[in-house]
């Protein structure tokens, strides 16, 4: 793999910082959803060693059936809330009675999504009984849309990218009595983002629990933050010293210009990447908390990249979308060129987020279209 990138060390990192994520919110989260009927730990393939030690890749293609590991972080936030909600109204009823369906809540919840959340809130909102709209822009597939339908959630599509369908979200949950169950958090608005960011912190509990010796890097998608920053809190709950370090696309690098500009930066326009799920624009507030002190380094990489990628996956038995492959394409460009310390030594562990939560666009991908 041969392609440019561009590679930022994060001068801040250390810095003392805001607790984003407490221990036990995660206890309660992690209790919960391996409570939940369909729950086991997704693999941890072990990859040909492209020069480390070890190459390790979180495999989430499975999770609930639904594909990426954001099953794990809406879902959860959608039975939290209608617990709190039915409390409200006078109903005792446990996590489990909730999301099994035993209560009807009189709860609607939104989202804006690039597919895989707003399938997670759609589930969720199908399971507990709630009632759902999930807020898409123009550029997401027909075929994202579709499973999230398929969850008797009402799509609606509105012009402009992700950032401002997550205005439009907020804008109609505020005008209808909705509840936001976000995935990226702003100022007056971080409960039900924390949420999601405790869900996600199962998914890198599996992996470093399943691992014999801890990684010495770790390579996790950007977006608006949230997986990354899930994962960086993990790692240091563990007191693993790994490096983490954050990829995304280059066409939506706004965490690496954050980074940058030592605060949060915008990037706008339509964030034309094939990496769908990763095309945001704006960090979110509480990954950042996090990421500004902890990240070693911030990457952004190609399209090509991930495609070839997800090529070279695929004979190996492993489906990989395109936003899955972000991390492992960041750690075979850092290898290459033996940036970050990366040689033999190293043990390196990157998640693959989704499988390929859109078939028709992944197999005309992987079949080279």
């Amino acid at each position: 793999m041969n392609h440019p990138y561009c590679l930022f060390l994060n001068p801040r990192q250390g810095v003392p910082g805001v607790v984003v994520l407490t221990e036990g919110g995660f206890r309660r989260a992690s209790a919960e959803i391996t409570a939940w009927p369909g729950y086991a730990p997704t693999p941890l393939r072990e990859l040909p060693a492209q020069g480390f030690a070890s190459l390790h890749y979180k495999d989430e293609a499975e999770r609930f059936g639904l594909g990426s590991f954001k099953a794990l972080g809406g879902a959860y936030a959608v039975q939290k809330l209608v617990v709190g909600e039915l409390a409200r109204a006078g109903i005792r009823a446990t996590g489990a009675e909730v999301f099994s369906g035993q209560h009807q809540p009189n709860v609607t919840v939104t989202c804006a999504t690039d597919g895989n959340h707003g399938r997670s809130v759609a589930w969720g909102a199908r399971q507990c009984h709630a009632a759902c709209v999930i807020f898409v822009h123009e550029h997401v597939s027909q075929g994202r849309r579709d499973a999230i339908a398929a969850y008797g959630a009402e799509v609606r599509e509105v012009a402009g990218n992700y950032d401002d369908s997550v205005r439009a979200a907020s804008a109609a949950a505020e005008s209808n009595g909705w509840h936001v169950i976000s995935d990226t958090s702003w100022p007056g608005y971080t409960e039900p983002p924390r949420d999601v960011m405790q869900g996600y912190r199962l998914m890198a509990e599996e992996a470093l629990a399943a691992m014999e010796q801890p990684p010495t890097h770790v390579f996790v998608q950007g977006g608006v933050g949230g997986v990354a920053a899930a994962v960086s809190v993990q790692l240091r709950a563990r007191r693993i010293p790994a490096k983490l370090i954050v990829v995304e696309p280059d066409e939506a690098a706004c965490l690496l210009l954050s980074a940058e500009a030592g605060e949060i930066r915008v990037v706008d326009g339509d964030l034309p990447t094939l990496m769908a799920g990763l095309a945001c624009g704006e960090p979110s507030l509480l990954a950042w908390q996090e990421l500004e002190r902890a990240a070693h380094a911030f990457m952004a990489v190609p399209d090509a990249a991930a495609v070839e990628a997800m090529r070279a996956l695929a004979p190996l038995g492993i489906v990989a979308g395109e936003s899955a492959v972000a991390g492992l394409v960041g750690a075979i460009l850092a290898g290459r060129d033996g940036a970050l310390g990366l040689g033999p030594e190293s043990r390196v562990l990157v998640f693959g987020t989704e499988g390929a939560t859109d078939p028709e666009l992944y197999a005309r991908l992987v079949a080279g279209g």
